[in-house]
C-alpha cells in the first residue's frame, strides 16, 4: 500500500511545480482540457511510464490512456518488484474533482 500511495502522490504534482526538479510530476494537469489526440495519448503514456519507473520498486506494464466523462483515465498494470506481484491501477484525472485513484 505504501508503494501505491507514493505513486499516487507523485501524480498529484504538476510537472514543474517541484523546486530544484522541474521534470518531477505529471503533464496531465496541463493537458486536461485539451482534445485527446493520438499524439497527446502517446505523450501521456510516456509520462505515466516515466513516473512509475521513477520508483525502483515498481514497473509499469500496458498503460492505456482514454477519455472519460470529464477528464482523462489512465489504466495500467503495476508489477511490484520486491514481491513480484502484479496489480491493476486506474487513475482518473477529473476536471472538477481532481485525481481519483482505484
Amino acid at each position: 500500500q505504501l508503494i501505491r500511495q507514493d505513486l499516487i502522490n507523485h501524480f498529484h504534482v504538476r510537472q514543474g511545480e517541484r523546486l530544484m526538479n522541474p521534470r518531477f510530476g505529471t503533464i496531465i494537469w496541463d493537458v486536461l482540457f485539451e482534445p485527446l489526440t493520438e499524439e497527446l495519448k502517446q505523450l501521456i503514456t510516456a509520462n505515466v511510464t516515466d513516473i512509475v519507473n521513477f520508483d525502483p520498486r515498481i514497473v509499469a506494464d500496458n498503460v492505456v490512456v482514454s477519455q472519460y466523462e470529464s477528464g482523462i483515465q489512465i489504466e495500467c498494470q503495476l508489477t511490484y518488484l520486491p514481491y513480484n506481484v502484479a496489480q491493476g491501477m486506474r487513475l482518473r484525472f477529473d476536471q472538477e474533482n481532481g485525481l481519483l485513484a482505484e
